[in-house]
C-alpha cells in the first residue's frame, strides 16, 4: 500500500481532538500548523479553535501570512486561510491586519463550469473579525461587503454589523432589509439580527414585512419573529394566525410558534390540537415534533391527543414523536 504522509497526518490530527494532555496538544498542533500542506494546517486550525488553544494565535497568524503569499498555488480551495481566520476570530484575535487582508481576498478557481470564487466564506469570517477590532475603517470595509457578489460574504457582513456594528450597524441592516437581496437568507438574517440587537425596537419594522408580496420575505419575517421569543412577537403571531384563515402563511406561523419553544406559544398550539379541525391539529402535531425530545412538550401534546380520542391524530403523534 502506498505511503501517504498527508493522510497519516490528518488521521493523527483527528486523534488529537480528544487529547487530554494540554502540553502534548499544544506541541502537536504547533508542529502541524507549520506544515506545507493546506489540508493539514486547516485541520490543525480547526482543532485549535474547537479546543480553545489560545497559545497558538501567533502560529495561526504566521500560517495565514505564509499561505497568503501565493494562495492560489499554496491553498487550493482556500481551506487553510478560511479555517485559520475562523480560529483567530473565535480565539478573540483583535489585530486588524489578518482581517483586512482576508476581507478583500478573492480566489477564483476552476470548476465544471466557469471559475468560481471560493474565498467568499473567508471574506465573511474576516468581516466578523474586523468589526471587532479598533480599526477606524472597519465599519466601512464591512458595509462594502454587503455589495459582494457572493452570498456567504454578504451573510458575514450582516452578522458582523449585528454583532459589533452598534447603532450605525443596525441602521445599515434596516436599509439592507428594505432594499432586499437576491438570496432570501440574507434578508432573513437581517430580520433575525435586528430583533436580536434591537429587541422590541425592531418589532414594528420586521412585522411590516409579514405582508410583503414576496412569499420568501414574509416567511423570513414570520420565522424571525418566532425565533426572537419576544412576548410581543409571539402575541402578534397568535393574532395573525386567527386573521389568516385559508392563507398559506398559516403553516409558516405554526412553524414559527413551534420552533420558538416559548411557553405561551406552545400552550396556544396545544389548545389548537384540542379545538381545531383534524387537518390543522395534524399540522400542529407535526410542527411541535421538532421538540419531541422535550418531555414537557411531549406530555402536553400526548395529553391533547388523548383528549381528542381520534385515531388519525394518535397515529400522527406516534409517527412524528417516535425516536
Amino acid at each position: 500500500m502506498k505511503h501517504d504522509p498527508t493522510q497519516e497526518a490528518l488521521e493523527a490530527l483527528s486523534a488529537l481532538r480528544s487529547e487530554a494532555d494540554h502540553e502534548i496538544l499544544l506541541a502537536s498542533l504547533r508542529s502541524y500548523l507549520a506544515s506545507r500542506s493546506n489540508q493539514i494546517v486547516a485541520r490543525a486550525a480547526r482543532i485549535a479553535r474547537e479546543r480553545g488553544v489560545g497559545e497558538l494565535v501567533p502560529d495561526l497568524v504566521q500560517g495565514f501570512h505564509r499561505f497568503m503569499k501565493d494562495p492560489k498555488r499554496l491553498d487550493k480551495g482556500c481551506a487553510a486561510l478560511s479555517e485559520v481566520a475562523r480560529a483567530l476570530y473565535e480565539l478573540d484575535y483583535r489585530e486588524p491586519d489578518i482581517y483586512t487582508t482576508g476581507i478583500r481576498h478573492v480566489q477564483m478557481e476552476g470548476s465544471f463550469g466557469p471559475p468560481v470564487d471560493i474565498a467568499a466564506p473567508l471574506r465573511g469570517t474576516c468581516a466578523l473579525g474586523l468589526a471587532r477590532t479598533n480599526d477606524p475603517q472597519a465599519l466601512a470595509e464591512v458595509v462594502s461587503l454587503l455589495g459582494d457578489k457572493e452570498a456567504p460574504a454578504r451573510l458575514g457582513a450582516v452578522r458582523a454589523l449585528a454583532t459589533n456594528g452598534g447603532a450605525a450597524g443596525a441602521l445599515v441592516l434596516r436599509f439592507k432589509a428594505l432594499t432586499g437581496d437576491a438570496d432570501p437568507e440574507i434578508t432573513a438574517e437581517c430580520f433575525s439580527a435586528l430583533l436580536n440587537c434591537e429587541r422590541d425596537h425592531a418589532l414594528d419594522f420586521v412585522i411590516s414585512f409579514v405582508d410583503s408580496p414576496d412569499p420568501e420575505v414574509n416567511d423570513a419575517a414570520i420565522l424571525a419573529l418566532g425565533a426572537s421569543r419576544l412576548p410581543q412577537a409571539i402575541e402578534y403571531l397568535k393574532q395573525k394566525w386567527e386573521q389568516t384563515l385559508g392563507d398559506p402563511r398559516r403553516k409558516t406561523i405554526l412553524l414559527a410558534l413551534a420552533t420558538s419553544r416559548d411557553e405561551a406559544a406552545v400552550n396556544f398550539l396545544v389548545s389548537l390540537i384540542d379545538s381545531a379541525g383534524l387537518s390543522t391539529a395534524s399540522e400542529v402535531i407535526a410542527a411541535l415534533a421538532a421538540h419531541k425530545h422535550s418531555e414537557r412538550i411531549r406530555q402536553a401534546v400526548s395529553a391533547a391527543v388523548d383528549r381528542r380520542r381520534e385515531r388519525p391524530l394518535l397515529d400522527i403523534f406516534r409517527r412524528e414523536f417516535s425516536d
